[in-house]
């Protein structure tokens, strides 16, 4: 009896769905992409999304809704569909090192690292890679947007879906490990959670070694066993995140970011602790 590998099943759900949104766009589709774990190497059964890139001749009124109606439908075909995440903008926009679909910097820069063809032609070495300064301005703002809400950070201090979600647990935990390294790289590169994960771990003043490296277990298919879990998040998760964030306070103030954005970071740390 044959086993399929996951990340087989993961690419068939892709290029289905590559398809799918052939049908949607016709001839204005040029090519649709794998980004991720996908991509690269590394994918995760457990937590990995289905990334996938589509890049359009040019963007009119109605593809917002046509992109999300064609992404409801495919991601309601079974569990392993739900995990499709879709990003796509025009090729004149990506050429440009703009977006005007849904396709941050990035997820840009992934598909000109790691972008690989699934369907039509292959762009690849138009899309401008973005630069280091705004790589950081969009992961400073999502970080703001998605991780410095009161509700998280509650999350953070007495946690319920950390200790049951597997997603959610490595995505918290990854999230600063990747934004610091990626703050490392002076060219701008789509860096690998391994790579991420290996660099954070060789550094002697990191703290909460322990749980990052539970996180990647977890990540590799350990299960998520609460009673291990909540002891390793009480100790290490806001050591991890204030270290996150007073690195990022540095490197805005260094960059000239934007005066909000620095306060931004500033009352998440006092509000963390």
């Amino acid at each position: 009896m044959t086993t399929t590998d996951p990340a087989t099943g993961a690419r068939s759900i892709a290029a289905e769905a590559a398809r799918a949104y052939q049908e949607t766009f016709g001839d204005r589709l040029i090519g649709a992409y794998l980004l991720g774990s996908l991509s690269y190497g590394g994918y995760s059964p457990a937590v990995s999304d289905i990334d996938l890139a589509i890049i359009l001749t040019d963007v009119r009124d109605g593809d917002h809704a046509a992109v999300s109606a064609t992404t409801e439908a495919l991601q309601g075909r079974s569990p392993l569909h739900r995990k499709l995440s879709v990003f796509w903008a025009s090729l004149p926009a990506l050429r440009a090192g703009e977006d005007d679909g849904r396709f941050p910097a990035l997820d840009r820069l992934q598909l000109a690292d790691h972008g690989r063809v699934l369907l039509g032609d292959d762009v690849t070495p138009e899309v401008a890679r973005p630069e280091p300064a705004q790589l950081l301005l969009e992961s400073a703002k999502f970080a703001i947007a998605i991780l410095a809400t009161d509700e998280v950070t509650a999350e953070f201090r007495h946690p319920r879906r950390l200790l049951a979600d597997k997603v959610w647990f490595t995505k918290a935990v990854f999230f600063p490990v990747r934004f610091l390294y990626s703050g490392t790289t002076a060219s701008g590169r789509a860096a690998t959670n391994d790579e991420s994960l290996a660099w954070y771990l060789d550094r002697t003043e990191a703290p909460a070694k322990s749980l990052v490296r539970l996180g990647a277990r977890v990540r590799g298919g350990h299960p998520l066993d609460a009673a291990e879990v909540e002891p390793e998040l009480a100790a290490g998760l806001v050591p991890l995140y204030r270290h996150y964030i007073e690195a990022e306070i540095r490197r805005l103030r260094d960059t000239g970011g934007p005066a909000d954005l620095v306060a931004a970071f500033e009352e998440w740390h006092e509000r963390l602790g």
